[in-house]
């Protein structure tokens, strides 16, 4: 075993210069060399309790792989990675690991978290650079399932399953499978031909896809049952956007980041000028919100050319509710932040947007959650001269799938109620995980959720194969 290296910070990660990457849509963090991975996983102390892991939604075995790292064993880590995780150079780019693996390792108790991210990404890479083999599933066992939405919490149960000998159709709304892999992302924090080839490897396990069906419209839950489908599982994500309710927001120029952003990905506006570009994003843009979401809006409003992008948040910057590491890459390139503000309408001229008024924000007592309530301050109206507004404030579940599944029982605000440890929901053969359940999340807590799914539904219909 080597050495622990008791550095007290992570082993920096290269990036592009801010000035530089501000302009284009290749990806910001370039990734560590073998020698810097090889020293970065020589920081882990090998805990025998392994807090980390009980931080991971995918139960990756992180001590295991970190070691086989650090000994220069590049293809074992991958290996080991992969018995639990379907996408993990995908997950080691997008998962907050601040607040799951890595916010539970003891270095960070005096000093800077392993770089547990950092540290999956390099193995992901290696492997699929390498073109290391995957596990072959198992024999099939006659049993169908049908999975409902090609994103994260889709893909993970739909992979999982195959591997378990299952016959497994994937049913996508769209003609690009990941979800908000594909369409959320931005290129430069998620390349699309990354996120392709890990999609691919999961659909070579023996997924059947079938894309362009709109579950609840197309074809509905109870059909599928019909069509001879053991178990039907839900991941079909939260897509429609919720706006502000304000005067304006029919201006043209006006987007949901929602919008914007699949515009902009499937589009593949990110290989302007080579693509046209479907979005007008003007000289000044607003993006409304300050969530993970609105940080990828505004930094790609930036790469399509325009010069002043601000982001207008009703709270304060500790209460940001973003990655700390985006708030501060979009601070580097030159994103504005107008915080403790609140947007009151969106002004217009022939029907296209020419600014915004708002009023300055207080924080004043904490609500039930805890967190202070921004209230107005009195006499502190003022207006932002705009091209482009996104709002960015949050999205909820598309109600198809609710309206046409009777017995299936959903929460006031649209999400469905499920089991949390097993992700069944209410109606007999149903599962459910992903942002359908909890309202927008993150990647690795849908594909938390697919794996539970899959643990389930083999378990039910193991009886009978």
């Amino acid at each position: 075993m080597a050495k622990a290296n008791m550095s007290p910070v992570k082993v920096a990660m290269p990036e592009q210069p801010p000035l530089i990457r501000g302009r284009n849509f290749l990806e910001v963090a370039t990734g560590y060399t073998p020698e810097q991975a090889m020293e970065e996983a020589t920081r882990c102390l090998q805990c025998k309790n392994q807090p980390c892991v009980d931080g991971c939604p995918v139960n990756v075995p992180i001590p295991s792989f970190i070691a086989e790292l650090a000994a220069g064993r590049f293809e074992e880590a991958y290996r080991l990675i992969k018995q639990e995780n379907n996408l993990p150079a995908i997950c080691g780019r997008v998962c907050p690991q601040e607040n799951q693996c890595e916010g539970r390792c003891i270095r960070a108790k005096k000093g800077e978290s392993v770089g547990i991210g950092r540290l999956e990404r390099f193995a992901a890479d290696y492997g699929m650079a390498q073109g290391l083999p995957e596990a072959e599933p198992l024999p099939a066992n006659g049993k169908k399932v049908a999975v409902v939405g090609g994103g994260p919490a889709g893909l993970t149960c739909a992979g999982d399953l195959a591997k378990l000998g299952y016959e497994v159709t994937l049913f996508e709304a769209l003609h690009a499978l990941g979800g908000v892999l594909m369409y959320g992302i931005p290129e430069f924090r998620l390349p699309k031909g990354l996120v392709e080839e890990e999609i691919d490897k999961v659909v070579k396990l023996g997924v059947t896809i079938e894309r362009n069906v709109v579950v609840g419209r197309s074809i509905t839950v109870e059909e599928l049952f019909e069509e001879g489908y053991g178990a039907v599982f839900v991941g079909s994500g939260a897509g429609l956007p919720r706006f502000m309710k304000i005067e304006g927001e029919n201006y043209n120029g006006v987007y949901s980041a929602n919008e914007f952003l699949t515009r902009v990905n499937l589009m593949r506006a990110y290989e302007f000028p080579k693509s046209p570009t479907p979005v007008r994003v003007g000289k000044r843009v607003a993006v409304v919100g300050g969530g993970n979401v609105a940080m990828d809006a505004a930094r790609t409003a930036l790469r399509l050319g325009a010069e002043e992008v601000t982001i207008v948040y009703r709270r304060g910057l500790d209460e940001l509710p973003a990655r700390r590491e985006e708030i501060h890459h979009a601070q580097e390139e030159g994103i504005r932040f107008r915080l403790l503000s609140n947007p009151l309408r969106i002004k217009g001229e022939n029907g296209w947007v020419t600014g915004m008024e708002c009023i300055e924000m207080e924080l004043g007592e904490p609500d039930a959650s805890g967190r202070r309530s921004p209230v107005e301050k009195p006499d502190s109206l003022f207006e932002l001269s705009l091209d482009t507004v996104i709002i960015a404030i949050g999205q909820g579940p598309n109600p198809l799938i609710r309206q046409t599944t009777p017995g299936l029982e959903t929460h006031r605000w649209g999400g469905i109620v499920v089991e949390e440890a097993t992700m069944r929901t209410s109606k007999s053969g149903v599962y459910a995980g992903g942002d359908v359940v909890t309202g927008a999340a993150t990647v690795i807590l849908a594909m938390g959720a697919g794996k539970k799914a899959a643990a389930a539904i083999h378990q039910s219909l193991s009886e009978s194969i």
